[in-house]
């Protein structure tokens, strides 16, 4: 069966047109229906092909040799997107070459792009900024936004919450995932009155008699229970779920350095660390934020996925299955589809999404 093709900003990885193509190559090992169009210059993509021969028969070249910068302003990025390998990539999305685009470049520029050339779904005001992050549990948990919107009204985090559940049902396998709000606590009378609304609103629509939401919703959840894995999304504004992103990230690398300044401070300790070794292999492995890499702009009319710039082949791998895993579970109408039962269509207004912030 003929699956959708995914166009790959080869230019905006820090690593390079290398671990681009090598990550297409890894994800291709278990999505071996999808094709590539690989976009960027021709000369660089073909010398680094050479070492993975069984993309050239899946792939084909748009050569483009023009970059955005990891520091260009959204606003100057979207007058070049007819020129640039990253607005060609999402471009080849809008036209229908490829189902879903692939950048590791600059986040706000991507965004801007992506909107402007896809638009957002019916009842989408704002397209939302969701990704996948570590938990005590077997399965991450979900988080949106992490920065698209720099603030956001009832009714965005209701279509947030939408838009994350059908996110967790296709890459967690949830029936209904649990879904919460971000608060300063768990009470009812806690947080600002647009938090307020929006659980008034989404516990409504998930009761019995109500608009039969596939999610259960379960009011708030504090920051410091994020990665416990008692909840499944966690739906936020994007100022507030990029500080929190970045503080749980910055929180881990702390940790994972305490750990090895620990271990490396006398013979006794690295002794101690070669009898803890797999277990110590083991948090390294859950932290590796390669292993989760690969964030979704939920609410376009099409696929888009943000790598880390610093991800390595491996990282690049997870963002592209992320993409080839929306295309095969049809994220865009299931979105549609609960937007329907929510009624949230009739709702529809002209806001413009703020400039991503992350």
């Amino acid at each position: 069966m003929s699956l959708p093709r995914i166009a790959i900003d080869a230019m905006g990885c820090d690593e390079g047109v290398r671990v681009m193509i090598e990550g297409a190559a890894l994800a291709r090992r278990d999505h071996d229906k999808f094709n590539f169009l690989l976009v960027g210059d021709q000369a660089r993509i073909e010398a680094a092909l050479d070492a993975h021969p069984n993309m050239r028969g899946a792939s084909e070249i748009l050569h483009c040799d023009d970059v955005i910068s990891g520091d260009e302003q959204p606003s100057r990025a979207i007058r070049r997107a007819k020129t640039t390998s990253m607005g060609l990539a999402v471009n080849a999305v809008k036209e229908g070459a490829a189902g879903a685009a692939v950048s590791a470049g600059n986040t706000g520029a991507l965004m801007a792009m992506s909107k402007i050339a896809l638009r957002t779904l019916p009842g989408i005001d704002r397209p939302a900024l969701a990704a996948l992050m570590p938990t005590l549990e077997p399965h991450d948990v979900v988080m949106l936004d992490l920065g698209a919107n720099t603030d956001a009204d009832a009714r965005n985090l209701v279509q947030f919450a939408v838009m994350g559940a059908a996110y967790s049902r296709i890459v967690n396998g949830f029936d209904k995932p649990t879904v919460r709000l971000l608060n300063i606590g768990t009470e009812e009378i806690k947080g600002t009155e647009a938090l307020r609304e929006a659980a008034g609103r989404l516990a409504a629509a998930t009761a019995p008699g109500g608009a039969g939401l596939a999610m259960n919703f379960d009011g708030f959840v504090e920051s410091d229970k994020i990665n416990r894995g008692e909840t499944h999304v966690v739906v936020t504004d994007g100022f507030s779920g990029n500080i929190a992103l970045k503080a749980i990230e910055g929180s881990a690398r702390f940790v994972t350095d305490l750990l090895k300044q620990a271990f490396t401070s006398s013979l006794r300790s690295k002794f101690g660390f070669l009898v803890s070794r797999p277990a110590t292999e083991l948090l390294r492995h859950h932290l590796d934020p390669n292993n989760h890499n690969g964030a979704v702009f939920l609410g376009l009319n099409g696929v888009v996925v943000k790598s880390h710039g610093s991800a390595n082949a491996n990282g690049v791998a997870n963002a592209v299955t992320v993409a080839a895993r929306l295309l095969e579970n049809k994220l865009t109408q299931r979105i549609a589809t609960d937007l329907a039962e929510l009624g949230e269509t009739t709702l529809k207004s002209n806001g413009n999404a703020d400039e991503a912030t992350a």
